[in-house]
């Protein structure tokens, strides 16, 4: 369920590994094809932030931009390659609703809820929060320094080195943490019938 194209049909993390690589290498079809699996949970994840059809159109395009640029960054330590998306689409998302809250003077959190849209693909929708439910349950089995050492490198995008500077421990440490801590969320997520 977590990667699915518009035929529904389940595709492998391997075979979007290989679509990034080649990617990096500079093949437009891989990217095409990146798009065509991914693009409508990028659309959907960034409607719910923004609120605005034209702006998530706008960030789902940038997106995939940041991944026609990126692929070569893209290491499968990190995670799985629609994470790896997902978390470019959710930054980008923030950063653009920020934006124009700046540019209209508007509050950054007015406490009201998201309006409604017919907009967003219920199937996408459901899809989405289900996989969210299901990372939200794996997280629970991290410990506390392996899920703040995870978090740190891949919801603030920082390095390995950055982490153990910032939580003030050895990088072999950050390391051991962070490889165990996903580890621990690969075998969780597969019980689920989730891929990692």
């Amino acid at each position: 369920m977590l990667y699915a194209n518009a035929s529904r049909a389940l595709v492998s993390e391997a075979d979007w590994v290989v679509l990034v690589q080649s990617v990096a290498a500079g093949d437009q079809g891989a990217l095409l094809a990146l798009y065509e699996r991914a693009h409508r949970l990028v659309f959907t994840l960034s409607m719910r932030i923004t609120a605005n059809r034209a702006i998530a159109e706008e960030v789902t395009l940038d997106v995939f931009h940041d991944v026609w640029r990126r692929a070569s960054c893209y290491q499968e330590a990190g995670g799985t390659v629609l994470g790896w998306i997902m978390n470019q689409a959710h930054s980008r998302a923030i950063d653009r609703l920020r934006f124009e809250q700046r540019k209209k003077r508007v509050p950054p959190d007015t406490g009201e809820p998201l309006p409604a849209t017919d907009m967003v693909n219920p199937e996408d929708l459901a899809a989405f929060q289900q996989q969210r439910q299901a990372l939200r349950t794996a997280l629970e089995i991290l410990t506390h320094d392996e899920r703040q050492a995870i978090e740190a490198a891949f919801f603030s995008e920082l390095t390995y080195a950055e982490v153990a500077e910032q939580l003030h421990q050895p990088l072999g440490t950050i390391k051991t943490r962070i490889r165990a801590g996903l580890h621990k969320l690969r075998e969780a997520l597969a019980e689920g019938g989730y891929g990692l």
